[in-house]
């Protein structure tokens, strides 16, 4: 280990923090809708925080390095195209808004609302063991992160023994986490992922900072414009030999976050924890503004490391940066050696080029984004296990005490699969790729079933269960395939079945020929079809299933109004306003929207749709007056792309300290002062198509109406 006494003091006294601020949030804690939705009393700048600190995760970061690394910017220009739809989820809350309205806790519980008890526990336990696979490697590559990063050994002495350090740094990292999340679930989770969130805000900066004084943009062209053809950097209409991370890519996910819309529940806590449905929409509009410095720093970095290890300038440093990777990371499996060194080619990279003080934050920087995703993947897969697929089985509740103790046991097992799995399994695909993969098996379906479900009045249980069981078949498929493909399936077909194998390589070259932007080509070492591609074949299957069955099989259409809770006066939407255009509905204003509501939401309309019209032009320019040089592409990247984030940063940063902080303090206010004795029936459990807590206030209100 290489950090001075000041990398150190700035790791530790925010660690300090965070662990303080959630032991008080733990003493707020008075019952199951506490530790499991925070007491639904979060405000806006609360969860559009805290969620986005644990959406990020130290996984999430190496994953972007690792693609950015492959591909550049240039790829990242055709996600402008997701701008106006992404716009209109959010404005409109597609999804949210009405998932809040039904009141359920997790998303299973609303599939138990809309279709049956036994598809809730179905969906649930697909839900649960595509998140723990999913999870499952988050802990190895935090702590393969780490352990590079600081240069620690591959074992270490204990009681002499050799222990792998590896092991021992996930047991340590997975224990910080179990900690924080059973003090006080989804309370002190999102309360510490907040304060971590607004802590990384300056960090951002700093690192900003410190890549545009170390490195000269001459030096950052001479790089970025060496590229080879068709592997473009920056221009994004020279991508056409990229495998991987393409324009496909970018297409399929585009689809897949409508399609999936909320449906992956590693974050289900959050979609619950709002003060009302309109304050969890607003949460989500103001998630346009909560990336600030992100956006320019992740890529800074990313060209910073390369630079760093392709420049003449710097190629004595680029020289044991290079002989690390070789001679450090060496594993048996060739496909894992090569994906693990493609996940630390950048952290590594900056261990070297960042200097003291900035080195710390960065260290810092990891350990919060790897705790606050830990914590809230833990409490999202254990409380869908305890509320999802056993406790749908028990005719009788269990008391809240009982009821908590159970859940903490069940993300402690979250936690201890997590080391297992993480500790044994060997990584051969991309972070993203394996995404994709272990996701698929519960995503392909579960996106029919969330829209049509709170949507189609004649959506059918039968519809679903064709839908996620088609997911199942597929994502199942997918990940046998990934997983297997280098060792038995490869050198089995090519032992036994070489003529088939040849077939299967002509089909790819021919799909590929004939295919826009599909480049499959046969390899030893990994399954030439992605899992994003994979993905979307599930996806087309599932939507087919889902409205073929349901129309066969409706026989009532069902009533959405009565699981919405508009028939009861509970959560009731506004008046419906006449039928007459107006501006405020493209921002997705309604009644409930006040003057600073209003405002929010036009800056992000007039925001985007600046965004959109900069990527219109840019389109146009390239495909109908000739294509930009990649000088010209660089120029626009150095004179505008940088500038403009870097006000965007220094504008949000400040924003969303302030609105972070000030939401924080009105809550611990509003938990100390509020009586929720009333809600002690609010566990999460289904009666007649709604929630328990909202049946018996209904009971008690027609009791007294008699008396």
């Amino acid at each position: 280990m290489d950090l001075s006494w000041i990398d150190w003091l700035i790791i530790l006294v925010p660690l300090g923090a965070v662990f303080w601020i959630g032991y008080q949030a733990q003493r707020c804690v008075k019952g199951v809708a506490d530790f499991l939705s925070a007491g639904r009393a979060a405000g806006r700048y609360l969860l559009s925080v805290a969620d986005g600190a644990a959406g990020m995760g130290l996984i999430s970061l190496v994953a972007t390095f690792e693609m950015t690394y492959k591909s550049g910017s240039a790829i990242s220009f055709w996600w402008a195209l997701l701008i106006p739809v992404g716009l209109a989820m959010n404005l409109t809350g597609f999804v949210i808004y009405r998932y809040r309205e039904t009141r359920a806790m997790t998303l299973a519980q609303f599939f138990e609302m809309r279709y049956s008890k036994a598809f809730r526990v179905f969906a649930g336990f697909l839900a649960f063991l595509a998140g723990v696979l999913n999870y499952a490697i988050f802990p190895a590559v935090s702590a393969r992160c780490i352990q590079y990063f600081l240069r620690l050994p591959e074992t270490v002495s204990i009681l002499g023994a050799d222990w792998s350090v590896f092991g021992l740094l996930m047991a340590f990292f997975l224990t910080i986490a179990v900690i924080l999340v059973t003090m006080g679930g989804q309370l002190s989770t999102m309360v510490t992922d907040c304060v971590q969130g607004i802590f990384s805000y300056w960090v951002y900066a700093l690192l900003v900072a410190v890549i545009l004084t170390t490195f000269s943009m001459s030096q950052f062209r001479d790089v970025m414009l060496a590229r080879p053809p068709g592997e473009s950097f920056i221009n994004p209409f020279d991508t056409g030999k990229l495998t991987d991370f393409n324009i496909l890519f970018v297409f399929i996910s585009i689809f897949a976050a409508i399609y999936s819309r909320m449906a992956w529940q590693g974050n289900s806590g959050y979609n619950s924890a709002g003060a009302s449905p309109h304050e969890q929409k607003m949460g989500g509009v103001l998630g346009y503004w909560r990336a600030g410095f992100v956006t320019v720093m992740v890529p800074l970095l990313v060209y910073g490391a390369y630079t760093f290890l392709n420049h003449p300038d710097f190629a004595a440093q680029a020289g044991l940066v290079n002989a690390e990777l070789t001679e450090r990371i060496q594993f048996d499996s060739a496909a894992t050696t090569e994906t693990l060194r493609s996940q630390l080619r950048v952290p590594l990279t900056l261990r070297y080029l960042l200097p003291t003080g900035a080195t710390g934050a960065f260290c810092a920087l990891m350990l919060f984004l790897m705790i606050s995703t830990d914590t809230t993947y833990l409490h999202s897969w254990g409380s869908i296990l305890v509320q999802d697929v056993l406790l749908p089985f028990k005719k009788r509740p269990l008391s809240p005490r009982a009821h908590i103790w159970l859940l903490r046991g069940a993300i402690a097992g979250v936690a201890l699969f997590a080391w297992c799995f993480s500790y044994f399994f060997n990584q051969i695909d991309y972070i993203l790729m394996f995404f994709a993969v272990t996701g698929t098996i519960y995503l392909g379906g579960a996106g029919s079933v969330i829209i049509g479900g709170l949507y189609w009045r004649r959506a059918t249980t039968a519809g679903a269960w064709c839908a996620m069981c088609s997911g199942v078949v597929m994502g199942t498929l997918s990940f046998l395939l990934t997983k297997f493909w280098e060792d038995p399936i490869y050198p089995y077909l090519s032992d036994h079945h070489p003529d088939l194998l040849k077939q299967f390589a002509l089909i790819l070259e021919g799909a590929g020929s004939a295919l826009p932007f599909v480049n499959w080509e046969m390899s030893p070492h990994r399954f030439p079809i992605s899992g994003q591609e994979m993905f979307f074949a599930s996806i087309l299957l599932a939507i087919g299933s889902y409205i073929l069955v349901s129309l066969l099989t409706c026989r009532k259409p069902f009533d959405l109004d009565r699981m919405l809770h508009r028939d009861s006066g509970a959560s009731a939407p506004p008046a419906p306003e006449k039928k007459k255009f107006r501006w405020s509905r493209l921002a997705g204003i309604t009644a409930e929207y006040s003057r600073s509501d209003r405002i929010l939401a036009w800056s992000v309309v007039i925001w985007t749709g600046y965004t959109f019209f900069i990527f219109l032009f840019q389109l146009i320019a390239n495909t109908c007056f000739g294509f930009w040089s990649d000088e010209t592409w660089f120029a626009w990247f150095e004179y505008y792309t940088i500038w403009l984030n870097l006000l965007i940063g220094a504008v949000t940063t400040v924003w969303f300290t302030w609105g972070g902080i000030r939401d924080l303090v009105r809550l611990f206010r509003q938990l100390k002062s509020l009586d929720r004795t009333a809600d002690a029936e609010d566990d999460g459990r289904v009666a007649e198509h709604a929630d328990t807590e909202t049946e018996s206030r209904k009971k008690m209100q027609s009791k007294e109406a008699a008396e």
